[in-house]
């Protein structure tokens, strides 16, 4: 065995001199001596044998028997770390002749370990030999016989690009460009799949170096990709005209993987595209070929085999449109007049009819969009300040957006795009919730024709609303009066029209009196109670929520509330108490899931708005939810509406919240518990209650406390959410200090002390506000529990640090521990005075040195105060350093006095403004929120703090007064004399009368 050892070295050592080389065979004999590799691994076998074993595994792992399942899913993951595993699951997933499911895990595995072990770095990373040989054999061949696999195969040796191209795999890209010319159709197809995958992961890289290295790439292999691209469009337009369906069905989805190529190469490739003639030749050609395979679709029909794929060709021709747009508005430049034409002509004329469909609608809608908002296109407000490109880009506009063309723009947008189809009418008979859901958008803007059409409406009311507005001013008009329940056609139309004036509420504010539209029409038609009348009652009432908020006189509201009750089958009750009973009632009778996510939305936005007015309300809310919740079980998405009506109400309810403490904890523990896979959808909102939860409770539960075991694992992901963790952090230290950070102290400093290794600025902020705090509620507890994270605080401020917010919360720290914590402060300079080597007196020199040099780092004006308390403790003292220092101490004491001290008019006498001596409930307007409990606990502890309940003119007197005392008049004279005389001016002013 040790010779075969010493023989695997050597191997190992001649495969990097020969790689270094670039020798050819270098490929396959690293594949080979991974089967070498592979029978060290397993002494007993040869790698045959070894694949049987990962073979057998695999099998099981595909088993339906959960007995059979889990014990081979465990053996997978022990070997996932194992050298040469890779090399086995290569070998299976090539081999054709095993079972797809087999293989298919084989892939997924293999997929799994590159994001896990193939990076250097990783633990238990792969071996560099380990990885020539991989990615040796997995371009070997472009065969694969499943389309699904092919996939996968793909998309991992495009993950191994992402982490390897060009520098440790040079070959790869001129191996697939060898394959896609090949003859034989399944090796051309699977090597252009490959080839798209891994444009796709190079282009997505975005540090500034692999930008250029895909740039690099991109120009040296455009012409190839736009001869490959127009070949096989070429290829598909002959064989589709000639009716060979099965022919250009192939030659399709090679247009569509060539065209995905093209698309990633041309916005992603080039700096300055505009100055590449193949580039913009290709977009150019873009449209040609647009109008191509638009006319294809009117050729094959809907039930051809190629529509589907046909369809998607074209969207993703516009893709490219839209995309060039976005990232090279400038370049894009040309085009504009070119898009325009295009994408109106096929929108809203005739030309369209029969060969459009909605995603393409919605894409040239897009399209049209960009452009009309686009900044980069918009002339500065005083021209002269203009840059040309978006002078010319306006003027190219403004030649196309005639008024003829604005307004029929804006007509077939209301009168055609607006209209409600018969499918949503027959939707809104048989499932109404379905159906509000369904036109409330579940889906963005940019991919469902209603939304999309209506932001196209509003972006270009905007841009062009002096046109724009009378004529549909002029719809309006025409729509006056009450309609007949038997013309549809004019329901519809009037239904468009309302909302065209609801989505324009805010441009049309000059030249609409909506009180008297709402008094003298909109309310009458709100009383018509006739079935088919529903439609227009809908429509008002979202029409009136549109434009309570622009113009709605408020004695008008009562009116309109009385409308709202009477349409939800209630007139007599009190306002709040029976729309909350309305929604309640409503929230109960809905079934779905979207449905009752949007009530509990709109009782969310109540409670919100009434406050604590909600409280004698929710009783029946209350009861209600926990049945909700575990009704909701498999719905996340309405499990987080559940969380943000509970944020809301327990904000509603303060410190009465304590009675949901049963049904409350349990959902905050499950919400933030990131073992539970439903974390994923619910942990923001979560952590939202959790930190509302401790701000309104008025005292520390075993329950409450005890939820604070998930904080840990919280920490670690360190996650957009890190702020949101450090506040509930901060929220147990202000409610329960001791029991708190006796319980939790030491693993949270364990955390912390992570998080600091590798955090930004901000962060690191954020975790020293902590120590701050703790240090502020409790002295002597809080610098004894994070004491392992001070010696970093200590040496941050002696070697200045550079990040002025960090080094003003060092400051605030050390402040904290001088001040109130002496006897610890000496211990702490007494250690790091040990571990730099210095006398403990120059290194207090340094700290104090230090902290007047960059006071100004310090902006709040608390801080401040409290550095120069904690300075000025320091005195008396006939320490020589410390005396050295003096001046700059009341340096920083006549500069926080500056900041704290407010001169009293009449008596002209000096008092401190920052000084609190009791607590007061302050008295609060209509329009404000009362404290929680949290605000009132932080009230009590300033009481308490120094810096709150010490006059720092009154201090730095008696610190003075007891200097002198200790060194006499004469030497203490002489120690003013190192002040200057202008600080000791404006000191003796500060201190008169005392």
């Amino acid at each position: 065995m040790e010779m075969v050892r010493k023989a695997l070295s050597t191997a190992t050592r001649v495969e990097c001199e020969l790689e270094m080389k670039n020798e050819p065979f270098i490929l396959q004999m690293n594949f080979e001596f991974h089967r070498l590799r592979l029978q060290l691994i397993y002494p007993a076998m040869d790698m045959d044998s070894a694949s049987s074993v990962v073979l057998q595994a695999l099998t099981q792992a595909t088993s339906q028997d959960t007995a059979v399942l889990k014990p081979a899913e465990e053996q997978l993951r022990q070997w996932e770390t194992q050298p040469g595993f890779y090399s086995v699951l290569l070998n299976i997933f090539n081999n054709h002749m095993l079972d797809v499911n087999v293989r298919w895990l084989a892939v997924l595995y293999f997929k799994n370990g590159i994001d896990r072990y193939w990076r250097r770095v990783a633990p238990h990373a792969l071996s560099e030999e380990e990885k020539t040989s991989l990615r040796a054999g997995l371009i070997t061949n472009f065969n694969e016989p499943v389309n699904q696999i092919a996939t996968q195969i793909a998309v991992l040796i495009a993950k191994v690009a992402r982490l390897d191209c060009p520098r440790q795999w040079p070959e790869l890209i001129p191996i697939l460009l060898e394959s896609v010319k090949g003859q034989d159709g399944l090796q051309q197809h699977r090597a252009l799949l490959t080839f798209y995958h891994v444009t796709k992961t190079l282009a997505s890289k975005r540090l500034a170096q692999d930008r250029r290295l895909f740039q690099d790439l991109a120009s040296g292999i455009y012409s190839f990709a736009c001869s490959l691209w127009s070949h096989h469009t070429d290829c598909f337009l002959q064989q589709i005209y000639a009716r060979d369906e099965a022919a250009a069905l192939s030659s399709l989805e090679r247009t569509l993987l060539s065209l995905k190529v093209l698309r990633k190469l041309t916005v992603h490739g080039f700096q300055e595209p505009q100055q590449n003639m193949e580039v913009m030749g290709f977009l150019n050609a873009v449209f040609e070929r647009l109008k191509q395979f638009l006319e294809c679709c009117r050729q094959v029909g809907s039930d051809s085999t190629c529509r589907e794929k046909l369809e998607k060709t074209i969207i993703l021709y516009t893709k490219v449109l839209l995309d060039f747009l976005e990232y090279h508005p400038c370049a894009f430049i040309p085009l504009i007049q070119r898009s325009l034409e295009f994408a109106v002509t096929y929108v809203f004329t005739p030309a369209g009819e029969g060969v459009t469909f909605e995603r393409f609608i919605v894409q040239c809608m897009n399209l049209i969009k960009m452009i009309v908002k686009n900044d980069a296109y918009k002339p500065a407000k005083n021209i002269d300040d203009s840059k040309p490109e978006s002078l010319e880009a306006h003027k190219i506009k403004t030649a196309f957006f005639t008024h003829p063309t604005l307004t029929e723009i804006g007509r077939r947008l209301v009168s055609h795009y607006f209209l409600l189809t018969e499918e949503e009418l027959a939707m809104w008979e048989e499932d109404p919730e379905s159906f509000a859901v369904e036109e409330t958008g579940g889906d963005s803007w940019k991919y469902s024709l209603r939304p999309c059409t209506e932001v196209l409406f509003l972006d270009i009311f905007h841009n062009y609303s002096q046109t724009l507005t009378p004529v549909l001013l002029d719809m309006v008009q025409n729509l006056q009066g009450p309609t007949n329940v038997e013309d549809s056609v004019q329901l519809l139309m009037k239904d468009a029209v309302y909302n065209a004036v609801g989505l324009a509420a805010y441009e049309l504010f000059d030249n609409v009196d909506f009180d008297q539209w709402f008094k003298n029409q909109l309310l009458g038609e709100l009383q018509v109670s006739h079935h088919r009348y529903k439609l227009i009652r809908r429509r008002v009432i979202w029409l009136i929520g549109q434009w309570i908020s622009v113009k709605f006189k408020s004695d008008l509201r009562p009116l309109l509330y009385e409308v709202i009750l009477s349409l939800m089958q209630d007139p007599d009750l009190v306002y709040l108490e029976s729309i909350f009973g309305l929604l309640f009632q409503l929230l109960q009778q809905v079934t779905e899931c979207d449905t009752k996510m949007q009530v509990l939305h709109v009782i969310s936005c109540v409670i919100e708005r009434v406050g604590i007015q909600i409280r004698p309300y929710v009783g029946c809310l209350v009861q209600y939810l926990p049945l909700l919740w575990k009704q909701s079980e498999e719905h996340n998405m309405l499990r987080c509406a559940i969380l943000t009506t509970l944020i809301q109400l327990v904000q509603g309810l303060g410190a009465e919240s304590k009675n949901l403490y049963p049904f409350l904890l349990p959902v905050i523990q499950l919400s933030t518990d990131v073992s539970q896979p439903p974390h994923v959808y619910l942990l923001e909102d979560g952590l939202e209650l959790w930190l509302v939860t401790l701000e309104n409770s008025p005292a520390i539960t075993p329950e409450l406390l005890r939820i604070f075991q998930n904080m840990s694992a919280l920490l670690e992901l360190s996650s957009e959410n890190l702020r949101t963790c450090f506040h509930i952090v901060n929220g147990y230290i202000y409610l329960s200090a001791t029991e708190f950070l006796q319980n939790y102290a030491e693993s949270l400093c364990r955390s912390f002390c992570d998080l600091l290794k590798d955090i930004t600025n901000e962060g690191q902020v954020q975790v020293l506000k902590v120590v701050e705090i703790a240090l502020k509620v409790s002295p002597m507890l809080g610098a004894h529990m994070f004491q392992p994270l001070l010696p970093a605080v200590f040496r941050g401020i002696v070697d200045g640090e550079r990040y002025p917010v960090v080094m003003s919360t060092y400051l605030g720290i050390m402040g904290r521990v001088l001040l109130q914590n002496s006897s610890f402060f000496s211990s702490l300079l007494s250690q790091m005075a040990s571990e730099c080597n210095q006398e403990m007196d120059q290194l207090l020199g340094n700290v104090i040195e230090m902290w007047v040099d960059r006071m100004d780092n310090i902006t709040q004006p608390e801080r401040r105060k409290l550095s120069s308390l904690a300075l000025l403790s320091l005195l008396p003292s006939d320490n020589s350093v410390i005396q050295d220092k003096f001046c700059g101490i009341v340096n920083i004491c006549v500069e926080a006095l500056h900041d704290v001290m407010t001169e009293d008019p009449e008596t002209g006498t000096f008092k401190d403004c920052m000084l609190m001596s009791h607590f007061e409930e302050p008295k609060l307007s209509d329009d404000e929120e009362p404290p929680t409990e949290q605000d009132k606990r932080k009230k009590l502890l300033a009481l308490e703090d120094p810096v709150h309940s010490v006059s720092l003119q009154q201090f730095v007197y008696e610190k003075l007064k007891a200097q002198q005392a200790l060194m006499g008049d004469q030497g203490f004279g002489a120690l003013m004399e190192t002040v200057d005389t202008e600080l000791v001016r404006q000191l003796q002013e500060f201190l008169q009368g005392l």
